[in-house]
C-alpha cells in the first residue's frame, strides 16, 4: 500500500457513497455462522472513522447463501453498477473472498474501480486500485481466493471419490431398494414392489422391447411403484402406485443397481456461455466405480448386458447391427434378413393386395443411392417355414410343452401381481377406518372428513376388486380346458402348430429366431437364393423361383390377341367382346369381356384399330364422300341406311362407306344414279 491508509481518502471519495458488501456462501452459514455476519456488518464503523456518514454507508446483503463463484449475484452485479457509474467512493468487504471467487469477476471490478477511482477496503486495510502496487496485491489476494476455492473442493471431491471407489458412498437408490440401519442396499421388504420389478424384467425377456413391456402392463391393468431415490434408512418417501411407461422400463433396464452394481460417476457437469450447468453421459470405462455383486439385485450380470444389447439393436433405424424385436407383421424375417449384394440390413415394406391380404417385401435399407434390390417376400417365408417345420419336427414336444408353460405362468404372475394391488387397497381402507373409529364422536368436523377418506378408500377397494375377478375371469376363459387339450393335440403335430391360423405372426417370428441367426438374399433374374444360417453356425441354402409380377400374372393369352387381330379386320370393339363371351373365353383376371377390355388390349399390344383398317382399304368418312358427290351428309346416311352405299361400322356412331365412284363414271353420274334408286318406290 501507498503511504497512510487516511492519506488515500480524499473529498471526493467522501462525496460519494460508501458500499458495504455482505455474503456467506451457503444457508446453513448464514444460520449457524452469526458471528462471521457481524463482523462483516462492523465494517461500517471502519467507513465512519474514515469520515463517511452513517446515512452514506449502504449495505448490499442480497447474495446471503449463495457462492462467490457464481456469475448470477443480484447482489454484486448492482454494486459493479453503481461503481461504474461514479456512485461510489469506498466498497468494503470483509475479504476479498467475500466479494468474488473467480478471477474474472474481480478483475473487472478492479478495473472499473480504477476508473471510477473507487477505494476498495477489507479487514486489513484500504487500497486504490488506480495505483499498480495496490491492483497487484488486490489481484494477488484475488487469485489466492480462487485458489483456495479450488482447493478446498478438490480435497472434498477427492474423498468423496475415495470412499465411491470403495462402495461406501451412500447415493440414491431406486425403486426396489433401501438401506437398512447399517446403511447396507438391500431389495425392498415390501414384496409387491419386488414381484412389480421382477414382472418388468421377465416380460421384456418375453416381448423383446421396452415399449412392447409397456404395453403388456397397461393391457393387464398392472400398476407398477414409483418414489424419489432415497438417500438413507430413514427417508421417509411414500411410495405411487401407477400406470407403467416407456421412460421407466427404459431407466429400469439401463440401471445397472438391478443387477447388483454398485457404479458412480455415470454423469458429469460443466458450465455452459450463458453460466448454467450442462449434464453429460460418461461411457462406462469412464465411470469412477463399478463394483459387481456388492449388493443383492434382481437380475444377473449377464442378463444386464444381455438386455442393453437388445436394446441398442432396437434402438438403431438402419444399418448392419439392426435387429428390431418381433413384431405383428407378417414377415416371417423381420430384422433378419441381409442383402446378398452389400450385406447392410433389409427392411420390411408392407402392401396390400386387391383381397385385403398383407403381403411383405424385403428392401435393402441403402442411403447412399438407390436401393440394391427389393424382394418380394412371401414365397420365402413360406419356405423358410416349411424347412423349421422340418427340423423341428424332433423337438415337437418339448416347444409344445413350453408354450402350455409359459402361458399359465403368464397369467399366474398377472394375477398374483392384482391381488397385491387388491391387498394394498384393503389395507389402507383398514387403516382409514381405524383412524375414524379413533377420532371423537362430539368432533364432528374431523370425524366427517375421516369418514370421507374412510368412504373414498372402500370404493376403490370395491374397484380393485371387481377388476380382479373381471381380469381373472378373462385369463381362465381364455386359457380353458378345451384349449389346454388343443395345445395337448399339438405335441404330435408342429407343422399344425404352426400353420394354424390362430398363431400370432410375433409367435411364429419369436420360435424362428429361437433357430435361426440370420438370413441372406440375392436375386439373380428369375431366381431368388436364400442363404439361412442357424444358431450354432450351421446353414441351408434355399433356391426358389421369383414371383411374377403383376403383368406376367394377368398377361392375356397370345391366342386370343391373335383371334382378336383377325377379328378387328371384320368386327367392332363390342362384336368381339360378344364372340369371346359366347366362346367362353376370359382375360386374364377371370372376367367377362367388355368393349373397354377389348380396346384396352388392342392399345396394349399396339394393334391397329377398326378404323385405320378401314381406312387403309380406301374407305371414305360420310362428310368426305359427301363432299365428292356434293350432296348433304344427311343423304350419305339415308343412302347407306336404304343399302345404296356399302357401310363399314367401327362403332355405334362411327361409320365409313365404300366409294362407289369407280371408273368410268363420273361422281354426277353416281350421284344422279343414287338419287334415281332412292327415288323409286320400294317393292313390298
Amino acid at each position: 500500500m501507498k503511504g497512510n491508509s487516511h492519506d488515500k481518502v480524499t473529498v471526493r471519495h467522501l462525496a460519494r457513497n460508501a458500499y458495504l458488501y455482505i455474503r456467506q456462501s451457503t444457508l446453513h452459514q448464514v444460520a449457524n455462522h452469526a458471528e462471521s455476519t457481524r463482523r462483516q456488518y462492523d465494517l461500517r464503523l471502519r467507513a465512519v472513522a474514515l469520515g463517511w456518514s452513517s446515512e452514506q454507508i449502504i449495505v448490499v446483503d442480497s447474495d446471503q447463501g449463495q457462492s462467490g463463484s457464481t456469475a448470477d449475484r443480484i447482489g454484486f452485479q448492482k454494486l459493479v453498477s453503481e461503481v461504474g457509474m461514479g456512485h461510489a467512493g469506498l466498497v468494503m468487504g470483509l475479504e476479498v473472498s467475500r466479494l468474488a471467487r473467480n478471477s474474472a469477476d474481480w478483475h473487472r471490478l478492479l478495473e472499473i474501480c480504477a476508473l471510477s477511482d473507487t477505494l476498495i477496503l477489507d479487514e486489513d486495510g484500504i487500497y486504490e486500485p488506480a495505483h499498480f502496487n495496490d491492483r497487484l496485491l488486490l489481484g494477488l489476494k484475488g487469485t489466492m481466493s480462487e485458489a483456495e476455492l479450488h482447493m478446498m473442493r478438490a480435497r472434498l471431491h477427492g474423498g468423496l471419490l475415495n470412499k465411491a471407489r470403495r462402495g461406501e458412498l451412500n447415493i440414491p437408490v431406486p425403486i426396489g431398494f433401501v438401506y437398512d440401519e447399517q446403511y447396507r442396499t438391500i431389495l425392498d421388504p415390501d414384496i409387491q414392489v419386488q414381484e412389480a420389478i421382477r414382472l418388468i424384467f421377465s416380460t421384456f425377456r418375453r416381448v423383446g422391447s421396452a415399449l412392447g413391456t409397456a404395453k403388456s402392463f397397461r393391457k393387464e391393468k398392472i400398476l407398477v411403484p414409483s418414489r424419489r431415490p432415497v438417500r438413507g434408512p430413514h427417508s421417509k418417501v411414500s411410495v405411487i402406485w401407477k400406470d407403467l411407461d416407456v421412460s421407466m422400463v427404459l431407466r429400469t433396464l439401463q440401471n445397472p443397481r438391478y443387477a447388483g452394481i454398485y457404479c458412480y460417476g455415470k454423469t458429469r457437469q460443466h458450465r455452459n456461455a450463458e453460466g448454467g450447468y450442462v449434464c453429460q453421459k460418461r461411457e462406462v470405462q469412464d465411470w469412477h466405480a463399478w463394483i459387481p455383486d456388492a449388493h443383492e439385485g434382481y437380475i444377473s450380470q449377464e442378463e444386464y448386458e444381455e438386455n442393453l444389447r437388445r436394446l441398442a439393436e432396437n434402438a438403431q433405424a438402419i444399418g448392419a447391427g439392426r435387429r428390431s424385436p418381433p413384431r405383428e407383421g407378417p414377415a416371417l424375417l423381420q430384422g433378419l434378413v441381409l442383402c446378398g449384394r452389400c450385406g447392410r440390413r433389409m427392411r420390411v415394406s408392407y402392401h396390400t393386395r386387391l383381397k385385403g391380404e398383407i403381403v411383405p417385401s424385403y428392401v435393402c435399407a441403402r442411403k447412399e443411392e438407390s436401393s440394391c434390390q427389393t424382394i418380394h417376400g412371401k414365397a420365402i417365408d413360406e419356405a423358410v417355414g416349411e424347412l423349421l417345420v422340418e427340423l423341428m419336427t424332433p423337438m415337437t414336444v418339448e416347444v409344445s410343452l413350453s408354450v402350455q408353460q409359459e402361458l399359465e405362468q403368464r397369467f399366474e404372475q398377472a394375477e398374483q401381481m392384482r391381488k397385491k394391488q387388491v391387498d394394498r387397497a384393503r389395507y389402507e381402507a383398514d387403516l382409514d377406518r381405524q383412524r375414524f373409529l379413533r377420532v371423537d364422536p362430539n368432533n364432528r368436523l374431523v370425524a366427517a372428513s375421516l369418514e370421507a377418506d374412510w368412504n373414498e378408500k372402500l370404493k376403490l377397494l370395491a374397484v380393485a376388486e371387481e377388476e380382479f375377478e373381471r381380469r381373472r375371469a378373462e385369463d381362465r376363459k381364455s386359457l380353458d380346458a378345451e384349449q389346454k387339450s388343443k395345445i395337448r393335440t399339438l405335441v404330435s403335430d408342429f407343422s399344425r402348430l404352426w400353420n394354424d391360423p390362430q398363431t400370432p405372426a410375433r409367435e411364429r417370428k419369436r420360435m424362428a429366431r429361437l433357430l435361426i441367426e440370420d438370413a441372406t438374399l440375392r436375386r439373380e433374374g428369375h431366381e431368388i437364393t436364400a442363404h439361412v444360417r442357424f444358431k450354432g453356425g450351421a446353414t441351408r441354402t434355399l433356391i426358389l423361383a421369383a414371383p411374377l409380377t403383376a403383368a406376367e400374372r394377368f398377361k392375356t393369352d397370345p391366342e386370343i390377341i391373335q383371334e382378336m387381330d383377325r377379328l378387328l379386320d371384320c368386327h367392332t370393339e363390342k362384336e368381339i367382346a360378344d364372340v369371346f363371351n359366347e366362346r367362353g373365353l376370359c382375360p386374364s383376371r377371370g372376367q367377362s369381356f367388355t368393349p373397354a377390355i377389348v380396346s384396352i388390349l388392342r392399345i396394349g399390344y399396339k394393334l391397329k384399330s377398326r378404323s385405320r383398317r378401314l381406312r387403309d382399304r380406301g374407305l371414305l368418312k360420310g362428310s368426305e364422300l359427301a363432299n365428292k358427290l356434293r350432296v348433304g351428309r344427311g343423304t350419305i346416311k339415308r343412302w347407306g341406311r336404304r343399302g345404296l352405299l356399302q357401310v363399314h361400322y367401327c362403332s355405334d356412331k362411327l361409320c365409313f362407306y365404300e366409294d362407289p365412284c369407280l371408273a368410268p363414271a363420273t361422281p354426277e353420274e353416281v350421284r344422279d344414279r343414287l338419287r334415281t334408286a332412292y327415288n323409286q318406290p320400294r317393292t313390298q
